[in-house]
């Protein structure tokens, strides 16, 4: 397989203090379910790719986590860029895949899709990479649950109609079920399966 040039050359300018840096924002924001981090990294990922997404991923995918691209993200130089950077091998299906990569999020597959985890094994659940244009902590969803002192809000688009909805079952589901990172740009919030969700 022959990896473009481009693709090759757009991972971190400073792979271990960049890498370092995904990481920390990713756990704050895991820990503090919707409080927006703003992650201070030099990457050109290619099209369709937010420099948050890619930093997630070259920071936590590698040859043991398979990797899902919907269909919006699944071209040769986004494949590219995330085989040469991670070594992920790209899952075919949604439920094969340790992460998945959302570009287009309106037509996202049913978080069910995804695999879900065991109640022995919550850590074999996928965690969604879901890309928007829109990310903001005034008005939108009212969020409660660990990390949370009381309520904290959080507003995300274009994400499908029927989210919430799927999001409570997904809450239901703890200590299996799926968890999201919504990301715009560089920044990023966390949605993890222990978050419950109001309108």
């Amino acid at each position: 397989m022959t990896v473009s040039t481009a693709a090759a050359a757009a991972g971190f300018a400073d792979p271990v203090h960049d890498a370092q840096a995904a990481f920390r924002g990713l756990l704050d924001a895991m820990a503090r379910p919707g409080q927006i981090a703003e992650l201070d990294v030099d990457l050109a990922p290619p099209s369709p790719l937010h420099v948050a997404s890619a930093a997630v991923l070259l920071a936590l995918a590698d040859f043991d986590t398979p990797l899902w691209l919907d269909p919006a993200a699944a071209g040769d130089e986004v494949t590219d860029f995330l085989r040469f950077h991670c070594g992920c091998l790209v899952a075919a299906e949604p439920a094969q895949a340790a992460f998945a990569l959302i570009a287009d999020p309106a037509a996202m597959p049913p978080l069910t899709a995804f695999a879900q985890g065991t109640d022995d094994y919550p850590d074999r659940a996928a965690t969604l990479v879901v890309q928007v244009c829109d990310l903001a902590v005034d008005g939108g969803w009212q969020l409660r649950g660990p990390g949370i002192e009381t309520t904290t809000s959080l507003k995300a688009a274009p994400l499908p109609a029927d989210l919430v909805g799927q999001l409570g079952a997904n809450h239901q589901r703890y200590p299996r079920g799926v968890d999201l990172v919504l990301t715009s740009g560089q920044r990023l919030a966390a949605l993890p399966r222990s978050t419950r969700i109001g309108g």
